[in-house]
């Protein structure tokens, strides 16, 4: 399994972007989908993660402007990002956890894609 996010680049604070996490390969079932961030000089952070149960999860400083859903018959988790602060600038990685594959089960990232908020 690979996954391939897309979607970053240089937006205005206030402007919206949305990231896309696309796997390939074969997938039976997953626990979650979601999407951590990397500041420079922090450590990774989790923004939200969406279960196979529907649940969600959302850090505090995202609620009410990140939204995430996920195509299922794509494989796809996105990242709506309204609102956007300067704070939320950093590299943004998906991550698919409890991945069941031909294989066995695992945890999957992507590479990451920067988004940077101009002030």
């Amino acid at each position: 399994v690979q996954l391939q996010a897309s979607g970053g680049g240089l937006v205005q604070s206030g402007g919206s972007l949305r990231l896309s996490c696309a796997a390939s390969g074969t997938i039976f079932n997953f626990n979650s989908m979601g999407w951590y961030r990397q500041a420079p000089g922090k450590q990774r952070e989790l923004v939200a993660r969406l279960f196979a149960s529907r649940n969600i999860d959302y850090a505090d400083s995202v609620k009410g402007r990140f939204t995430i859903s996920r195509d299922n018959n794509k494989n796809t988790v996105y990242l709506q990002m309204n609102s956007l602060e300067s704070q939320d600038t950093a590299v943004y990685y998906c991550n698919f956890r409890g991945v069941l594959t031909p294989t066995g089960i695992g945890d999957y990232w992507g590479r990451g894609t920067l988004v940077t908020v101009s002030s």
